[in-house]
């Protein structure tokens, strides 16, 4: 097989700055223009990222039979992550059931994003060839760059989310 770390440290800058926006997040309290703008760029950033992931590495790594129960878990996650973004929208950021809601957000995002790292990743690496990483590294950024211009936050309570 190749060396696949490039396409992983690019996936991991991504982690990386969506922890420090989870961070500063954090810190912002009530309804304030800081946490509206942080959270409009959260939102947007975990919706182009997790687009382009999956058209760039979740697509190839369902074709290596291996590896699509792993694949299969990551992309039911990313749904996950989108539908508590939408309640998290479509909560009163005044609130303190915004920030228990965020809370539980937090920690389940970075469960998502240690986990590909730490167990999926290095696993995928074991099956990409240099056909599967030109693929995913001219795929990854022009998704993600198409799907970052059009993403939204779109308020939706989780209770009233499509199955």
């Amino acid at each position: 097989m190749t060396d696949a770390s490039a396409i992983f440290d690019r996936l991991k800058q991504d982690h990386d700055k969506h922890r420090e926006l989870l961070d500063r997040l954090m810190q912002t309290s009530g309804d304030s223009d800081e946490r509206e703008s942080l959270f409009e760029v959260l939102t947007k950033e975990l919706k182009a990222h997790a687009a382009a992931e999956e058209q760039a590495l979740y697509s190839t790594m369902m074709r290596k039979p291996p590896t699509t129960g792993e694949t299969r878990h990551s992309v039911a996650e990313h749904h996950e992550i989108e539908e508590a973004l939408n309640d998290l929208a479509a909560t009163d950021m005044s609130s303190g059931g915004w920030l228990t809601k965020f809370k539980s957000f937090d920690h389940q995002y970075r469960h998502h994003i240690d986990e590909e790292e730490d167990e999926h990743f290095p696993d995928f690496a074991n099956y990409l060839d240099e056909d599967d990483m030109r693929h995913m590294e001219k795929v990854f950024e022009r998704r993600k760059q198409d799907e970052k211009a059009d993403a939204e936050v779109t308020p939706e309570k989780k209770e009233d989310a499509k199955e």
